[in-house]
């Protein structure tokens, strides 16, 4: 049985990495052609004014994670007429919430548009329209949660793959028609991002209602059902909302004090890091509905050694792509976009070595969430969160650099990932220290002895030449995978990859 799962999470990390190296490399150059079509500060104020809806979708996250949760389970218990009525209650929850978002939007995230961020008064008809365009996008995004949580639960990441090859082709046409288009680029690309979001979320529910009996809607409200993912999404609701305060909050929040230029800066370090984050990501979609359907099944054991693996060699995954990318940071930035912003080098740096503390953040976080309780959770992480908000809001009223946002935010997850969330594990989820300092301590050893070769490198040759950039990528990259061989595995876990090995290459 633990075979077959091991399996099924291998096939299924394969399809997302496969979706995700294809989606990667069109997403790069696709940014780069909007960023040169619509200009620095084009760009800056399609993210700050998105920022705005985004910050209101919030919501959207923590019923995800419900959602997820809830149809993972019922799965997992077998209970088939469960699985429908929860379905069908999650999907009209989400319904009367995006109706709430659209209401709370057009009216205070309006007012806000006109008077608090920085547009200049040329774009601004540009700006509203693309805001309400954002809505209507948002709408639909928040009604097709339930159907992605019932692909996940169902554990078909193929699925994903595919649409996702679809979802950049499309937008490879949205490159296209802006190239050649007469009209307001801005207005344009807005549109065209939005007819593309619809198309692909009308494509998810065709395949869910095809292959998944219990996502035919039928107008339920199970209040018994409600009161679990209120109960369960209340807690993730107030963590949502601080994670929200701290990205789009901080894009409206740099809009209010600096250029829209600093805004795209921002937004251009996220999305490398997001790119690069994907390679984790999907290693934990695959990973943790086997965590959850453990538990619900009666194996706690088997669940928490799931667990602990996982996060370790996500951390392994993280580091191998973000030590990279932050020592040779303005090489690649230089080479994609061509002119690099002020200030995205630096975002990019840190961000990049925040995401390392968002590994442990994210994968101890997966104990609390297989047990159904974010109580705790939600009550110190968020905190955590909303006070890094205020910090820097004065921080840049007091005439810092925007830089001193990215700091904060560092600070701030490594608390979280270091202190936090392993107390979190051990009072909630019957972790014990050791189960903790086991995956703390071979991560320290390959960071440790991982850095010194690649920074001397870096001191001593420099990055100034394109062949000197891929040498020294090329030998770090080598230098983590053998430190993660000699140092970060187990022998049994040696052993079996000396096999594969020797069995690929005939050896």
């Amino acid at each position: 049985m633990e075979q077959g799962n091991n399996r099924t999470i291998a096939k299924n990390t394969a399809f997302l990495y496969f979706r995700m190296m294809f989606t990667m490399i069109v997403s790069l150059y696709t940014s780069r052609v909007i960023l040169q079509t619509l200009g620095v500060d084009d760009y800056g104020i399609y993210q700050s004014v998105g920022g705005i809806v985004g910050f209101l979708s919030f919501i959207n996250s923590a019923l995800s994670t419900g959602s997820s949760r809830f149809l993972t389970y019922e799965l997992g218990t077998g209970d088939f007429e469960k699985l429908k009525r929860t379905f069908s209650t999650t999907l009209t929850i989400h319904i009367a919430i995006a109706l709430f978002v659209v209401i709370v939007a057009e009216t205070l995230g309006g007012w806000f548009l006109h008077h608090k961020l920085v547009i200049p008064a040329e774009r601004m008809g540009a700006a509203v329209y693309t805001f309400h365009i954002s809505i209507l996008t948002a709408v639909f995004t928040l009604t097709q949660v339930p159907y992605n949580a019932s692909i996940i639960a169902h554990e078909k990441m193929s699925v994903f793959a595919y649409m996702s090859i679809l979802e950049v082709s499309a937008k490879l046409g949205v490159v296209y028609f802006l190239s050649i288009g007469g009209y307001d680029k801005l207005k344009l690309y807005a549109t065209l991002l939005f007819v593309v979001q619809v198309g692909l979320i009308c494509i998810y529910r065709l395949y869910c209602s095809r292959h998944f009996k219990e996502t035919i809607y039928h107008f339920i409200f199970d209040r018994a059902i409600f009161k679990e993912i209120a109960e369960f999404s209340g807690w993730s609701l107030f963590a949502s909302s601080s994670l929200a305060l701290n990205s789009q909050g901080i894009l409206i929040l740099l809009n209010m004090f600096f250029e829209p230029a600093v805004v795209a800066a921002r937004s251009i370090s996220i999305q490398v890091n997001m790119a690069a984050s994907q390679f984790v990501a999907n290693f934990r979609i695959a990973a943790n509905p086997q965590i959850v359907k453990k538990l619900a099944a009666g194996d706690s054991m088997g669940s928490k050694k799931l667990l602990l693996a996982s996060t370790k060699y996500s951390y392994y995954m993280m580091f191998v792509i973000c030590f990279p990318v932050c020592l040779l940071a303005h090489p690649l930035l230089r080479i994609w976009l061509g002119a690099v912003p002020d200030y995205t080098v630096i975002f990019l740096q840190i961000i990049v070595i925040q995401s390392l503390f968002q590994v442990f953040d994210s994968s101890f976080y997966t104990a609390l969430y297989a047990k159904g309780r974010l109580r705790e959770n939600a009550l110190i992480s968020p905190t955590l969160g909303f006070l890094s908000f205020p910090i820097i809001y004065f921080l840049f009223r007091a005439g810092c650099s925007p830089v001193a946002l990215s700091w904060a935010s560092l600070l701030t997850y490594a608390v979280l990932g270091l202190i936090v969330k392993p107390i979190l594990v051990v009072k909630i989820a019957n972790y014990c220290w050791r189960d903790v300092w086991d995956v703390f301590r071979p991560c320290l050893l390959v960071t440790v002895v991982a850095l010194p070769i690649p920074v001397f490198l870096y001191h001593v040759i420099g990055v100034d030449s394109i062949p000197y950039s891929i040498f020294i990528g090329f030998i770090t990259v080598i230098i983590i995978i053998f430190a993660i061989y000699w140092i970060g595995i187990d022998m049994l876990t040696k052993q079996k990859v000396w096999l594969y090995v020797k069995r690929k290459f005939r050896m």
